[in-house]
């Protein structure tokens, strides 16, 4: 049995009256959604998540799906043998581990993805980054022990052309899009691109209402392991503060959601995707769910967020 079939009709009927005002509110904004973590790892998280997205759509809104796909690549480097040991947090990506990259992003993560949207309705494409040049990457290099290193065919995006995306959004379709790009500087070769700062470069160039950014955790706290100190609404400046005692594997989600909103995304939104349809509550419900990043420009607006309609 469901969460939703738990309810009482009651129940039901308050959930949805709570939910038109922002579903008016949002009717035709884009939604840029970071999918990853253990809603890309668990079956029912997977056809969850597969069921808010088509929701959204349904009702209006337009959302544009950005996945890596961590623990499916390690799966596969294992299966295969292949070592891709890691750098000051990196993973270290030689053109054999890049192969298989591209392999599970598009041919396995994507391609289960897309299914999932389509069992009813053929709504979402899959696209690469790769596919007309939507991402273009320049090699990134990293500190280590105050060194720079190499750490392989690992890149930052650089430049965003969003015409693929918005032509598949004008034709009504779910654009499902894997973090990988061409090199700037050598487009014969293709980079392994974080997902997180893929999905906010996106976001920024398509002007996105908001960025969801799926995890394995509440969202922000301010004192972490303080489960008391979670950050329901935040402004930018107040998140930069937090940054260097983030633990590394939070770093690069928040890093993302700060260059959402500094690029002009409407707000940024760390998300626990453990929950099932954690993201619809957090856009269609007044309480919200997890931690949203706010421009520091609405500080000098007054604007009031904590339980009321924006």
């Amino acid at each position: 049995m469901t969460h939703l079939e738990e309810l009482s009709a009651l129940q039901k009927t308050a959930v949805l009256l709570e939910a038109m005002p922002w579903l008016r509110r949002f009717k035709g904004a884009l939604v840029v959604v970071k999918y990853g973590g253990n809603a890309m790892i668990d079956d029912k998280l997977k056809a969850a998540f597969a069921d808010d997205i088509l929701f959204l759509h349904q009702v209006g809104l337009r959302p544009v799906v950005v996945h890596g796909g961590g623990p499916q690549i390690n799966d596969m480097l294992d299966r295969l043998n292949l070592k891709a040991p890691f750098k000051g947090g990196f993973r270290v990506t030689t053109p054999e581990v890049m192969e298989v990259v591209r392999m599970v992003l598009t041919g396995q993560v994507q391609r289960e993805l897309v299914s999932l949207l389509n069992r009813e309705t053929a709504h979402a494409v899959g696209l690469s980054g790769e596919d007309g040049s939507m991402f273009t990457a320049k090699r990134k290099y990293i500190e280590v022990d105050g060194e720079q290193t190499d750490i392989g065919l690992v890149g930052d995006v650089v430049e965003v052309d969003t015409h693929p995306v918005r032509e598949l959004l004008a034709s009504g379709r779910i654009p499902v899009i894997s973090s990988v790009a061409p090199d700037l500087d050598d487009p014969q070769h293709v980079l392994n691109v974080n997902a997180d700062t893929a999905a906010a470069a996106l976001a920024v160039a398509l002007r996105a209402e908001k960025l969801m950014v799926l995890t394995d955790v509440e969202g922000l706290y301010a004192d972490w392991p303080n489960k008391d100190t979670l950050l329901h609404n935040v402004y930018a400046s107040e998140v930069e503060k937090l940054l260097p005692s983030l633990e590394k594997g939070m770093v690069p989600k928040i890093a993302a959601c700060l260059e959402a909103v500094k690029g002009g995304v409407g707000s940024a939104h760390i998300i626990d995707g453990r929950m099932p349809h954690s993201m619809l509550l957090e856009i269609v419900t007044d309480k919200g769910s997890g931690t949203k990043v706010l421009p520091d420009e609405l500080v000098h607006e007054g604007v009031v967020w904590e339980g009321q309609e924006l």
